[in-house]
C-alpha cells in the first residue's frame, strides 16, 4: 500500500493513495488553515470507521442478513497535552435491515474489533481505549 502527501499552503494538505483517489486536509482557521478539507486526525477516525464498518457490513453478507444501512458514529477523545494522541474511540454501529438477528449484528462488531478491523487493532494495540456499541433499526419482510 502507497499513498502520498503533498503540502499545497500554509497548512493544506493534498493526499493521494496508491489507487489513485485523492482527499483535501486542512487546518482550523486558528492553526493556519482555510477550513477547506478535514484534519489529518479527523482522518485517521474516518479510516477507522470505514475499516470497521468494512468488516461489519462484510460478515452480516456471509451471514445472510438482509442489510439496507449501515453507520458507525465514532466519538473520540484527545490528550489535552502535545502529542494529543486518541485515549479513547466509541463506535456505536446503527444497522438497518429486514429480519435483522441481534446476535449476528453483535457477532459482526466483535469480530471487527477483536479480529478483523486492522486500525481499531492497531490503535488498541498503541494504548487508545476503544469500545463499540451496536444497535438494530430492523423491520419485517412484507
Amino acid at each position: 500500500m502507497q499513498a502520498t502527501v503533498k503540502w499545497v499552503d500554509g497548512v493544506m494538505f493534498i493526499g493521494e493513495s496508491g489507487s489513485g483517489h485523492t482527499v483535501v486536509m486542512d487546518g482550523a482557521p486558528d492553526h493556519g488553515g482555510r477550513n477547506l478539507g478535514v484534519r489529518p486526525m479527523e482522518m485517521l477516525l474516518l479510516g477507522l470507521g470505514g475499516c470497521s464498518s468494512f468488516d461489519v457490513i462484510g460478515t452480516l453478507k456471509k451471514s445472510r442478513q438482509q442489510v439496507v444501512d449501515c453507520r458507525v458514529e465514532l466519538k473520540a477523545e484527545r490528550a489535552d497535552a502535545v502529542p494529543a494522541v486518541f485515549t479513547h474511540i466509541h463506535m456505536h454501529f446503527v444497522v438497518t435491515g429486514v429480519d435483522l438477528k441481534e446476535k449476528q449484528v453483535q457477532r459482526a462488531v466483535e469480530l471487527s474489533a477483536e479480529k478483523y478491523c486492522s486500525a481499531s487493532i492497531m490503535l488498541g494495540a498503541a494504548g487508545v481505549k476503544m469500545s463499540h456499541s451496536h444497535e438494530l433499526q430492523a423491520f419485517a419482510a412484507a
